[in-house]
């Protein structure tokens, strides 16, 4: 995973896609577009988003 990447993550009980923003070692952070706020940035866990298969290289 790295910057840049578009990625499908689970918001709400619905699949959302974001680019992502920032990799640390434990989280990420995802620019998302949402109807009424564009470009807003959501953090997750590594482990929320892929189970913790990829890691930051």
């Amino acid at each position: 995973m790295k910057v840049g990447d578009k990625i499908k993550f689970d918001f709400a009980g619905k699949k959302k896609e974001g680019v992502v923003d920032k990799v640390f070692p434990k989280t990420v952070y995802l620019k998302v577009d949402f109807d009424k706020d564009k470009q807003k940035t959501v953090k997750r866990k590594l482990s929320q988003l892929d189970s913790g298969k990829s890691k930051k290289k």
